[in-house]
C-alpha cells in the first residue's frame, strides 16, 4: 500500500515537473522573435553589376533592382529586405561594413563573395591584355590563393554570420563558368585561357562549397542554369569586355533572373 502511494506520488510530480518544463519552454518560444527578415550580402555578382537598373543611392556599390536579391524579395514580400551586398567587396568588407543588418529576426541570408579575394578582376584583365602565358600564370597564381588562404577568409565571414543572425537559413552561391569551351568565339582569349579560368571558377565553387557546408549552409551552384549561356556560346547571359568596363565578366539581367534566381529561389 505504502508503495503504490509512493509510485502515485512520483507519477504525479514527474507528470507535474514536465507540464511546468513544457510551459516555461511554449512560453520561451512564444517570446522569441519570428525570424523572416532577408538581408543579402556579398560582392557585385549578387549587388547585381551588370544587370543595370542601379539604385542612385547605393552609389559605387550598384545595387541593381534587377539582381537575384531584389527580385526574390520583390516575389516574396519577406518581413524586411535589407540589401548590403557592394561591387567590389572582398571577404573583409563583408566583415566591416555588411553585417550590420542582421539580427536574431534575420531568416534567410545570401552571398557571393571570394572572387575579389582572388583577384577576379586583376585576373581578367591579365588575361585579356598579356596574352596566354601571362595569363595561365595569374590564374595560377589565383588557385594558389583559394587553395591555401580563401578557406580561412570564408570560415571569418560564415562564423560571423552564423553568430549575428544565428536563426537564418544561409544560402552561399558560387560563380558561373565563363566561357563556352569550343564555342563560337574565334577572337579574344586563346581556348587554354578559357579553360583555365573555367578551372579556377571551379576551384572557388569547391572550396565555398565545402566551407559552407562546414558551417551548416547551402551551397547553390549556378553552372547548371548558366549552361548554354557562358562567353562563346552563343547566348550568353554574361557580358565580355563592354563598358562600362566594371560591368565586364558578370551577368546581364538575363543571367540573373534566369541564371542566380532559380538557384537562389530553390535554396531558400
Amino acid at each position: 500500500m505504502k508503495l503504490s502511494r509512493f509510485a502515485a506520488l512520483t507519477s504525479a510530480f514527474f507528470v507535474t515537473s514536465a507540464l511546468a518544463l513544457t510551459g516555461a519552454s511554449a512560453a520561451a518560444s512564444a517570446q522569441l522573435p519570428t525570424a523572416t527578415g532577408y538581408v543579402a550580402l556579398g560582392d557585385s555578382y549578387s549587388s547585381g553589376v551588370g544587370a543595370g537598373s542601379y539604385d542612385s543611392a547605393s552609389g559605387s556599390c550598384k545595387r541593381s533592382a534587377k539582381s537575384y536579391p531584389a527580385l526574390w524579395a520583390a516575389a516574396h514580400s519577406p518581413s524586411s529586405f535589407r540589401f548590403a551586398a557592394c561591387s567590389g567587396a572582398r571577404t573583409g568588407d563583408v566583415l566591416s561594413s555588411q553585417l550590420g543588418p542582421l539580427s536574431s529576426t534575420t531568416g534567410l541570408v545570401s552571398i557571393t563573395i571570394g572572387g575579389n579575394d582572388a583577384g577576379f578582376a586583376d585576373t581578367m584583365t591579365t588575361c585579356a591584355l598579356q596574352g596566354e602565358s601571362a595569363c595561365l600564370a595569374r590564374v595560377a597564381q589565383a588557385r594558389t590563393y583559394i587553395d591555401n588562404t580563401l578557406p580561412g577568409r570564408l570560415d571569418g565571414v560564415y562564423s560571423a554570420i552564423s553568430q549575428k543572425a544565428p536563426a537564418a537559413r544561409v544560402v552561399v552561391l558560387g560563380y558561373p563558368h565563363f566561357y563556352r569551351l569550343n564555342g563560337t568565339c574565334i577572337v579574344g582569349l586563346s581556348e587554354k585561357s578559357r579553360a583555365a579560368i573555367n578551372a579556377a571558377a571551379d576551384d572557388i565553387n569547391g572550396v565555398t562549397a565545402k566551407r559552407a557546408a562546414d558551417h551548416g549552409f547551402s551551397f547553390a551552384d549556378v553552372n547548371a542554369t548558366f549552361s548554354g549561356h557562358e562567353l562563346c556560346s552563343g547566348s550568353a547571359w554574361l557580358h565580355s569586355v563592354t563598358f562600362p568596363v566594371e560591368e565586364s565578366y558578370h551577368p546581364t539581367a538575363a543571367g540573373q533572373s534566369g541564371g542566380y534566381l532559380p538557384v537562389f529561389a530553390s535554396a531558400a
